[in-house]
């Protein structure tokens, strides 16, 4: 997996023994969306593989157009270009046979090799219904390829798009606690998709079920400025345990999370790329270093963010304007917080 832009630039601007100490730390990563983790060679094989008389609907043309861009590097003038990117990768992942042979690079990219990205990883994913699967098939499938490594390694996320009707919405949390309930390493229920879709009020009950069944629960929240505060505060309301990018919380939503000890899983490339955040001198990271606030550096999607997990701490370590220029100490700490605000427990 190639890295580039702010990821690389940082990476560049370390030298081997600050390489060595990021490589060689214990460290988790929580939130890696599958879909946007697969390897480009991977797609690029799948794409070969693919017919333009599959029921997904997408054509060739589409499907050559998404890796394309993909190996250019995507250009994003904001968050929503981002959500364009995928139904490609989705029709490539449409049969259970596919889906597992992504599955099984993604896994591999994170926790193989001499120098694995992370000690613990927890994959997301939303379950898909297609014409190959259902929902249940899709994250059978997943998991399958997961618990091929050992149980401190790897736990997996159902996730819950926001722009899903209630029946879809209930279906996917009864495949999470069924798998969950015969001892599959489902660890928790996540919150995503498009940052301005959905009522909040309606999912309120899927996740209090989700808690009650023992599921950790993480939610993509305050994503964008038009994020209301009311919303926030609806979904803090939730109880979760962790935040995705949390970028724009207000002053009352950001002292019920310092009170609250709620992690915020941190993604430093794509909030730069997306432009959520204009450079690292102002990203609200600084704000929960400042309070020692647990915090879990992670990638997002590598595919198109161009990075990985090692880049993603040294944009914590590389000296500015590459990165944040904090100290080992602070780096490893970083790492720490990660490992202690995983749902590993949970499995």
């Amino acid at each position: 997996m190639s890295v580039a832009g702010p990821a690389k630039a940082a990476l560049d601007n370390l030298n081997p023994e600050q390489l060595s100490f990021i490589q060689s730390l214990p460290k988790a990563e929580l939130h890696a969306h599958l879909n946007g983790s697969i390897p480009i060679s991977i797609l690029q094989e799948l794409a070969r593989e693919y017919q333009s008389g599959s029921s997904t609907g997408v054509s060739n043309e589409v499907v050559n157009a998404g890796i394309e861009k993909l190996l250019l590097g995507p250009s994003l003038d904001e968050i929503s270009d981002f959500f364009a990117l995928f139904p490609a990768i989705y029709a490539l992942t449409s049969t259970p046979i596919s889906l597992a042979g992504a599955a099984r690079a993604v896994l591999s990219t994170f926790l193989d090799g001499e120098h694995p990205q992370c000690t613990y990883l927890e994959l997301r994913s939303t379950p898909r219904k297609t014409d190959s699967m259902s929902r249940e098939d899709y994250m059978r499938t997943i998991l399958d390829e997961a618990e091929r490594y050992p149980k401190d390694q790897v736990g997996v996320i159902v996730s819950l798009d926001r722009r899903m009707r209630n029946d879809v919405l209930q279906e996917c949390l009864d495949v999470a606690r069924k798998l969950k309930e015969e001892g599959r390493r489902v660890v928790g229920v996540d919150l995503c998709g498009d940052p301005m879709a959905g009522n909040m009020e309606d999912f309120a009950k899927y996740f209090a079920e989700a808690k009650a069944a023992g599921l950790g629960i993480t939610l993509h929240i305050a994503e964008t400025v038009h994020n209301t505060p009311e919303e926030t505060m609806k979904l803090l309301s939730f109880g979760p345990d962790r935040l995705g990018h949390a970028t724009f919380l207000n002053d009352e939503a950001k002292e019920f999370v310092v009170k609250n000890k709620i992690c915020i899983e941190i993604c430093l490339s794509s909030n730069l790329l997306c432009k959520t955040v204009t450079t690292l001198e102002f990203h609200h990271v600084r704000h929960y270093l400042k309070y020692n606030h647990p915090i879990a550096i992670c990638t997002d999607d590598i595919l198109p963010f161009r990075t990985s997990l090692d880049a993603e701490y040294a944009l914590l370590l590389a000296p500015a304007p590459f990165g944040l220029g904090l100290s080992e100490g602070e780096v490893r700490e970083a790492a720490e917080m990660s490992l202690r605000s995983s749902f590993r427990s949970r499995i």
